[in-house]
């Protein structure tokens, strides 16, 4: 006997029938809203997250930016810090897609 176990995530649908079918309709809660610290706080835990996973010259900029992150206390530094750290979460595509997120959220909070 074989394993014919399958795992599906996402939508299921079938149709039998019907006139004027005109697709799916969710109703979603919408996400709570992040306040800036959050979002900041997103950045830094995504980031750490994934210098790990990083080569050594990666970690060190990547470091670098978080050390950043924290001394920069609001406006331009911060937004220049925060494109640096979305520029090497960017170099390593999809590994990298969570945090380049994070750090996109976090510029649409703070105004920049």
């Amino acid at each position: 006997m074989s394993d014919s176990t399958h795992h599906y995530h996402g939508d299921v649908v079938n149709m039998h029938g019907g006139q004027g079918n005109q697709g799916i309709v969710h109703h979603h809660a919408p996400a709570p809203a992040l306040t800036p610290e959050q979002a900041l706080a997103a950045v830094r835990e995504l980031a750490e997250a994934l210098r790990t996973q990083l080569p050594d010259a990666d970690r060190e900029a990547l470091d670098e930016g978080l050390a950043g992150l924290d001394e920069a206390a609001a406006g331009p530094e911060r937004r220049r810090t925060l494109l640096a750290i979305a520029g090497i979460a960017a170099t390593v595509g999809t590994l990298g897609q969570p945090l380049l997120d994070s750090v996109r959220a976090a510029l649409e909070l703070l105004g920049s």
